[in-house]
């Protein structure tokens, strides 16, 4: 089959960028999954004891964080090896897996000389990152 240069390149594009994000969710499931399961097995302990859930679930945002030691932001990557804070981790890779398909565009588009685009895409991945390290989070 005889495919016109312009509709080849698409092709190409959305064959990286749904290749990249279907191993990203991929990889988040699969975290998601075993930190759940090593979580009901008990394999890693929880940071808020079961026997204490019922008492703190109730509570205001602000008084559950501070009876239960709970850090905000970023603070979770320091409790990840916890049962219930694990589960973080494959959240963290699904709300961040469309980064690697936009970058992983970059170098087709630079290859072929479509700068604007390449800009664009690098453009996307940087508000990314920059609204997960907190720095665009509008004064909260």
């Amino acid at each position: 089959m005889n495919t016109p240069t312009n509709a080849r390149q698409q092709l190409d594009e959305a064959f990286r960028y749904a290749f990249l994000l279907d191993w990203g969710t991929r990889i988040g499931l699969v975290a998601l999954v075993l930190s759940f399961a090593a979580y009901l097995s008990g394999l890693l302990t929880p940071h808020v004891p079961l026997d204490q859930l019922p008492s703190v679930w109730n509570l205001p945002v602000n008084t559950f964080l501070e009876r239960t030691g709970t850090p905000t932001g970023w603070g979770w990557l320091a409790l990840a090896h916890k049962g219930d804070m694990s589960n973080l981790i494959g959240i963290a890779l699904l709300a961040g897996c469309s980064l690697p398909p936009l970058l992983g565009l970059v170098p087709l588009y630079l290859k072929r000389r479509d700068t604007v685009y390449a800009v664009i895409c690098a453009l996307i991945a940087t508000v990314l990152v920059l609204a997960a390290s907190g720095i665009l989070s509008g004064g909260h």
